[in-house]
């Protein structure tokens, strides 16, 4: 129930003295500066720039994970700070690299990777950016300021963790209760008078109210960094930039606003629903959360582990295996602690394997965030099994396949368990939620950060009402309502972590969610060579572009169709529930 963080360091002096071993794998990168051109020389970069990143890789995940257990604990955020500051040490030193490798040439670099092979994607890539790589000199300058510009990152999380704290409501009944963000989600869903529900909301969103000026101030510093990175590589967005690390075409990112936009009609019939079942005269965006039907079933932490792991018998003995070991003692951070890192992920280290993060609260949405962060886990551990560590950070573009896959497995098995017409409307909800709010809210979302990014790349400054009156016209398009309505809400830009910490990430739940709907229906329908394609994708890590395993593995996204069969799946699921809720 708890992480055991001996798996990667038995104790601290382990950990300071890899620290030193990474100071002394640094150095020697930094004295192999002028060496890159002859085969000897490259063979001894790959050898340390590999065991560097690995080692590197290790020390941040420690000190990342440790810090996330308690993030109001000093001392772990002094050392995740020192981690950080050696990560700019590190780029820093080993800016030279791709200048000089750029310098000796594809042909030479390409011939050099035949006894290295494992480095040859890597190489073609470098060279295909090769455009956007600054001289030896400018680069050591944008290292100079990476750490710097990853402030802005740090100073959010200590305003919205560290500095915020549970907030005492008193509900109609004279009840009063604590409410912070981890279980806002559930008070929401339990509470039953329209007066309550705004409370609750209220009480955590008011934070962000109060210090919406700031928020606003930190987020114009990201986005002004992340257009200072644009401007000095060359690139013609903030979007292109951020995409072209991974050779994703702009046009992915463009036809999934615009296919979602289009297409929202069955999002705003399911809020139609809503508000006819629960006799609402408004429907609020909080009252997204009401259910249908209250599950009697209990779900436990051991209980939802058994029945996950059950659930992929769908998938064979070498799967569950794989599960087994990812759900094992030690390795997953179970319950809601005081300072504890809001929400749930996964992560891993190379030689030691995957590590879980939850915050467990007991209800089916908990359940399904188990199987979703066993899928990460799953794919970092056949990754690992699979690649050298080089190859071993698979995209975060095809990271939430294998979650959302996850969860689709997991929803059939649960269908299928399940008997009782109000467990399959709770259900049902379950999936239909999961839509709305991995597709459809996360494009919503992908949108807001398209159009903040476009108001610097038109010379526009960023402020709170400006981030606001976005949210607002997002929010009329997509589900029809009216945030002025609602006090806070508009300010939800200020609540979601990724819009700070990693910047055009969201709308990657989106394209997942709809590459593992193709490539799990695959499988489920037994199309010829779908398994095989898809542990395949699995094991392939960083070793081509995303768009292309995701292509090999069955799901081209640089077409509409993967879209759409996510709208239609959302519009036959309202045609159950319209059934059963009769």
């Amino acid at each position: 129930m708890n992480w055991n963080l001996k798996i990667i360091y038995e104790n601290e002096n382990l950990l300071e003295e890899d620290i030193k071993k990474f100071d002394l794998l640094v150095k020697n990168l930094s004295l192999l500066k002028g060496t890159l051109g002859t085969k000897d020389g490259f063979m001894k970069y790959t050898r340390l720039y590999s065991e560097a990143m690995c080692l590197l890789s290790k020390i941040f995940v420690y000190a990342s994970m440790k810090n996330d257990l308690n993030q109001k604990d000093m001392e772990s955020g002094r050392l995740r700070s020192r981690i950080y500051g050696k990560y700019s040490e590190f780029l820093e030193n080993v800016s030279y690299i791709e200048p000089e490798l750029l310098s000796v040439g594809e042909d030479d670099v390409l011939k050099f990777c035949q006894d290295c092979p494992s480095y040859k994607h890597l190489m073609e890539d470098l060279f295909r950016r090769n455009k956007h790589i600054l001289k030896e000199n400018e680069e050591v300058l944008m290292a100079y300021y990476s750490d710097a510009t990853n402030g802005y990152r740090e100073l959010y999380s200590k305003l919205t963790i560290v500095d915020n704290t549970n907030v005492s409501v008193t509900l109609a009944d004279g009840k009063k209760v604590e409410v912070n963000k981890s279980n806002m989600t559930y008070y929401l869903s339990i509470l039953e008078d329209p007066s309550d529900r705004t409370k609750v909301f209220n009480a955590i969103y008011k934070f962000y109210n109060d210090h919406k000026a700031t928020l606003a101030g930190i987020y114009e510093g990201i986005v002004k960094s992340e257009y200072a990175n644009m401007k000095a590589r060359g690139y013609k967005s903030m979007v292109e930039a951020k995409l072209d690390s991974e050779n994703i075409p702009v046009s992915v990112y463009e036809s999934l606003m615009k296919t979602t936009r289009e297409n929202t009609s069955p999002l705003k019939r399911y809020y139609s629903i809503r508000k006819k079942y629960f006799k609402l005269d408004k429907i609020r965006t909080y009252d997204r959360f009401l259910q249908f039907r209250k599950s009697n079933m209990e779900y436990s932490y051991p209980k939802v582990k058994e029945m996950v792991l059950d659930a992929m018998n769908f998938m064979g003995s070498e799967y569950k295996s794989v599960a087994e070991l990812c759900l094992s003692s030690g390795r997953v951070d179970v319950d809601i602690k005081d300072g504890k890192r809001n929400g749930a992920y996964s992560t891993s280290t190379y030689p030691e394997g995957a590590f879980i993060l939850l915050n467990h609260n007991g209800d089916l949405s908990s359940a399904f965030t188990v199987a979703h962060e066993c899928g990460h886990s799953i794919h970092s551990t056949y990754t690992n099994r699979s690649q050298d560590y080089i190859n071993s950070e698979y995209s975060i573009f095809v990271a939430e396949v294998a979650s959302t896959f996850n969860e689709h497995m997991f929803l059939d098995y649960l269908m299928n368990k399940v008997e009782d017409k109000n467990e399959k409307i709770v259900l049902l909800q379950q999936a239909i939620d999961n839509i709305c709010a991995t597709y459809y809210r996360q494009t919503l979302f992908a949108t807001f950060e398209y159009e903040a990014h476009k108001l610097i790349e038109e010379g526009h400054s960023i402020d709170d009402r400006a981030l606001s009156d976005i949210m607002k016209s997002l929010y009329k398009d997509y589900y029809d309502i009216n945030l002025d309505e609602e006090e806070y809400k508009s300010l939800v830009w200020a609540y979601i972590p990724h819009f700070f910490n990693s910047p055009f990430y969201v709308y990657q739940y989106a394209t997942s969610f709809s590459a593992s709907m193709k490539l799990y229906d695959d499988i489920k329908n037994k199309k010829e060579g779908a398994y095989d394609r898809y542990i395949n994708l699995l094991k392939s890590g960083a070793s081509n572009y995303p768009v292309l395993l995701l292509k090999e593995a069955g799901c081209d996204l640089t077409k509409e169709d993967a879209f759409m069969a996510v709208v239609k799946r959302l519009d036959s699921l309202l045609d159950v529930l319209e059934d059963l809720l009769k």
